[in-house]
């Protein structure tokens, strides 16, 4: 595989889901310097980046307040659910919403969003994956996308979990799923 067959995915690097948010992931603002390098090196070489992002309705039916498991987080158009302003996207940067619906929730970029066909249309066949939160969404985008057939790069250093128990046994199991785990 080329540079011409790969692309950056930012899983949900979103206030809401960084320190100080909602539902912040502890240690959440450790990953910044690996996902700025991981964008200026995406850019430089011409990879499409793709920044997906909770986009919940207010009443979303993973919210606590409609017997959900989550506190309301990343509602649309709001502070919360903008991407964290110490990510340095390019304007180019393409942005996939999920989640949007009121009834279905979704974790996986590829939820719904049609990303599969976007990078398809585009010859990409390797993603390399950083993002929020590792024990959630990143498992769930980087286990889609294995099902899928892309190849998946994730960097360790640009991902961390909802619960820190669990990160080891998340990483190791995405490992055993033919994730290559990239660390810094």
């Amino acid at each position: 595989m080329s540079d011409h067959d790969t692309a950056l995915l930012l899983v949900d690097i979103q206030n809401d889901f960084c320190e100080g948010g909602s539902l912040a992931v502890p240690d959440s603002n450790a990953i910044f310097d690996t996902v700025n390098q991981w964008i200026a090196l995406a850019h430089g070489r011409g990879w499409p980046i793709v920044a997906s992002r909770d986009w919940h309705p207010r009443e979303h039916c993973s919210f606590e307040a409609r017997g959900g498991p989550w506190p309301e987080h990343c509602v649309q158009d709001t502070h919360g659910a903008e991407f964290h302003p110490h990510m340095q996207l390019p304007p180019e940067t393409v942005r996939v919403s999920k989640g949007t619906s009121f009834e279905t929730d979704a974790y996986s970029a590829f939820d719904g969003t049609e990303l599969e066909h976007y990078f398809r249309r585009h010859g990409i066949r390797k993603l390399v994956v950083a993002g929020l939160a590792l024990d959630v969404c990143v498992q769930a985008s980087v286990r889609d996308a294995r099902k899928l057939g892309f190849d998946v790069d994730l960097l360790v250093d640009g991902t961390r979990a909802v619960d820190k128990a669990e990160g080891p046994r998340v990483l190791q199991t995405l490992e055993d799923d033919g994730v290559h785990l990239v660390r810094e």
